[in-house]
């Protein structure tokens, strides 16, 4: 195992626990997810929604078992990376690699979609003028590159006000509905199993399962962590629950406002307005209008924060010489992946620049087909995960027990390869799209693993040193 002591090693101790629970919830940007997602959710769901949060929080819980109890023994930016190349061999690591650098750039770059929408809409409301969305994106994009250059430091900070100010509307929102009145129906039928295990919910669970995309990525700051493995097990945890608990109780909300037996109605009908009409009959105006600012601060929160994660499987890639070496130097003093942080930005702009310059839906074609890709991804790799857990701690960890490397990983695998089968069943509803689009969004996918284990075994081939070397960079918890 090598550890990071190089020049070129992250920021050691950057980061406690609020700002990796900060920083993960930022990815999730949890105003834009109930205001613009939860509505597809509802559509599919309707009462059973909050309980589908719940039960979804239960299997990331399952899943973090394994994962935490792992990451005692791997703490490496490449998280999905170094976990499977340990657990299922190199080859398959280095496949995983690829599908994660690839998963994790459709998230971040489809959110400029969602954020040049959100602000060409508010811009034009305040000011009469119509600006093209690219603008907007494409400043958000300098913007985000210039802080990821700054240092995880400056980022957490940003991050954590964000992430603030989005919870703060929401719970007020919550307050006034419980106080006011206007509810209509007290019941606790979202969160009966009857309700939530319904077989025509199906769709539901494929969708509510993505509101948990990038918990994981914790793990991505860990060699930043102040405290190590400690620390990241406990914002892991607290996100998780936080996730399934906060998103459960906030479109339970939204469920008795309407009532429970007219919310799918209601979604099918105006799914757009569906969250902000509960805000304008709720709360007083000027905080609707403050919901709509932050509607865009919460896609710029989790731009930058996806940003982050991103460039960090650049950087773990080009470390251990899976990508190019250049892409494994950090800024001597901020500690920034920055020469990683500069590609992804550059990635990022050429498909910003290739929807404008075509005239591609940002909203129907960046943002739905991005999110897809990276919620295609993110899936496989949670499943090829468990799997590694089990083969990993079985061999090396049998002490961690029985459950931690058994059976929380093992329910975790069977729970989250049901959900993928329900994804791929469900593409359509992810991207709006047809067979011929979702086609290709699957192939990236099984391009970029191909290219990763294509990739590990030519190293194994022509440079065996090297190969030997994938995945085994660590950092030491005394660090």
């Amino acid at each position: 195992m090598i550890e990071t002591k190089t020049p070129n090693a992250l920021a050691g101790d950057a980061m406690g626990t609020k700002d990796l629970v900060f920083t993960v919830l930022a990815a999730l940007a949890p105003l834009t997810l109930i205001v613009a997602v939860a509505p597809l959710h509802f559509l599919k769901g309707g009462a059973a929604v909050p309980g589908g949060y719940l039960v979804a929080g239960a299997v990331m819980a399952l899943f973090a078992v394994g994962f935490m109890t792992m990451s005692r023994y791997v703490r490496n930016a490449g998280a999905f990376y170094a976990t499977i190349s340990r657990g299922l061999g190199r080859p398959a690591g280095s496949g995983a690699a690829m599908l994660a650098v690839v998963a994790y750039n459709g998230l971040q770059i489809s959110t400029y979609g969602a954020l040049g929408v959100y602000a060409g809409t508010t811009f034009a409301k305040y000011t009469g003028l119509s600006v093209p969305w690219y603008v907007f994106a494409l400043a958000a994009l300098v913007l985000v590159a210039w802080l990821g250059y700054r240092g995880i430091h400056t980022n957490a900070r940003v991050l954590g006000v964000l992430l603030v100010l989005e919870i703060a509307v929401l719970v007020i929102l919550a307050v006034s509905v419980l106080v006011r009145g206007g509810i209509t129906d007290w019941s606790a039928t979202s969160f009966a199993p009857t309700t939530v295990f319904a077989p025509a919910n199906a769709a539901m669970f494929a969708l509510v399962a993505g509101a948990f995309m990038g918990f994981e990525a914790t793990a991505i700051f860990s060699e930043e962590a102040r405290g190590g493995i400690r620390t990241v097990r406990r914002a892991t945890y607290l996100a998780v629950g936080f996730i399934a608990v906060f998103y459960a109780f906030i479109t339970w909300i939204v469920v008795i406002d309407y009532g429970s037996a007219n919310i799918a109605a209601a979604a099918e009908a105006d799914p757009v307005s569906l969250v902000v009409a509960v805000f304008t009959a709720n709360v007083p105006g000027p905080l609707v209008e403050v919901m709509n600012v932050l509607l865009l601060t919460s896609a710029f929160a989790a731009l930058l924060a996806l940003h982050n994660a991103a460039n960090r499987y650049f950087f773990a890639l080009g470390r251990e010489g899976l990508l190019p070496r250049g892409l494994g130097r950090t800024h001597a003093r901020t500690k920034a992946p920055w020469a990683a942080g500069l590609l992804q930005t550059a990635v990022a702009a050429v498909v910003v620049g290739a929807f404008a310059i075509f005239g591609l839906d940002p909203y129907l074609g960046l943002l739905l087909w991005g999110s897809a890709l990276g919620f295609l991804g993110i899936i496989t790799l949670w499943a090829l995960c468990s799997l590694a857990v089990i083969r990993f701690l079985r061999a090396n960890a049998p002490e961690a027990g029985l459950f931690r490397t058994t059976i929380a990983p093992g329910l975790s695998f069977a729970a989250l390869a049901v959900v993928l089968v329900l994804v791929l069943v469900n593409l359509p509803l992810l991207t709006g799209a047809g067979t011929a689009a979702n086609l290709v969004i699957v192939g990236i996918g099984v391009v970029a693993v191909v290219a990763g284990v294509a990739r590990a075994l030519y190293l194994r081939s022509r440079s065996p040193a090297r190969y030997l070397g994938l995945a085994q960079t660590s950092v030491a918890e005394g660090r």
